[in-house]
């Protein structure tokens, strides 16, 4: 049977890499697959993996119809066996909606990916539904980890290396951006309860308050 797979983890934990891996396994076997996403680090239109991959994809808008889409693509003679929708966290709780009805009215298998949780740790409106939808949520066995070396939980979003915890909910970055920059980090919730990044927790080990004091 058709199924709407949830597959989510943290930041930087390979969700756009398997995505590109199953277009790419069930494209070599001659199947058609129809690629969303939204707000993707590489640009509009854009599905990519920080390993370098990219392939092309529908970018999402606001209120748009993704069952329409299919319907239609369907209508005018083109064939889809499966759809990816990769960024799933930033689609609206209804789109989410319109992807399952894609499985139960057309019987084509959706294959979602996205993360969980915000900067904040709660829950994306789209990951939400997802949850709520799904008929599997697969959690990525690639684990991401804190810069203490333990499985990271959590997504911080920092300024200048600086975690904050307030602002719009969707801001694009990505883990590789320039100290300066608004980026994202991957944390274990006892540093994401402390607010203690990479930047600060060197910091932190550089202060003179914490360096041996000398008995010369």
């Amino acid at each position: 049977m058709p199924e709407l797979v949830f597959f989510s983890g943290t930041m930087d934990c390979g969700k756009s890499t398997l995505a590109l891996q199953i277009e790419h396994n069930r494209s070599a076997r001659g199947l058609a697959g129809m690629i969303f996403t939204r707000d993707d680090r590489a640009g509009e239109g854009k599905l990519s993996s920080r390993l370098g991959l990219v392939t092309d994809a529908v970018e999402v808008g606001d209120g748009q119809d993704l069952y329409a889409h299919v319907v239609d693509h369907l209508s005018q003679g083109g064939r889809v066996d499966y759809v990816i929708a990769d960024e799933a966290q930033f689609l609206a709780p209804d789109q989410i909606d319109q992807l399952a009805r894609v499985v139960d009215d057309l019987d084509v298998d959706v294959y979602a990916f996205g993360i969980t949780t915000d900067f904040r740790s709660k829950l994306f409106p789209g990951s939400q539904r997802l949850v709520e939808l799904a008929d599997r949520v697969e959690v990525l066995q690639v684990e991401a980890l804190c810069w203490c070396g333990a499985r990271a939980t959590h997504n911080a979003r920092t300024v200048g290396g600086v975690m904050v915890v307030e602002g719009a909910q969707v801001v694009v970055g990505d883990v590789a951006q320039s100290p300066d920059e608004i980026g994202y980090e991957v944390l274990c919730r006892r540093h994401h309860r402390r607010r203690t990044t990479a930047a600060t927790a060197r910091a932190a080990a550089l202060s003179p308050d914490v360096l041996p004091v000398s008995s010369a």
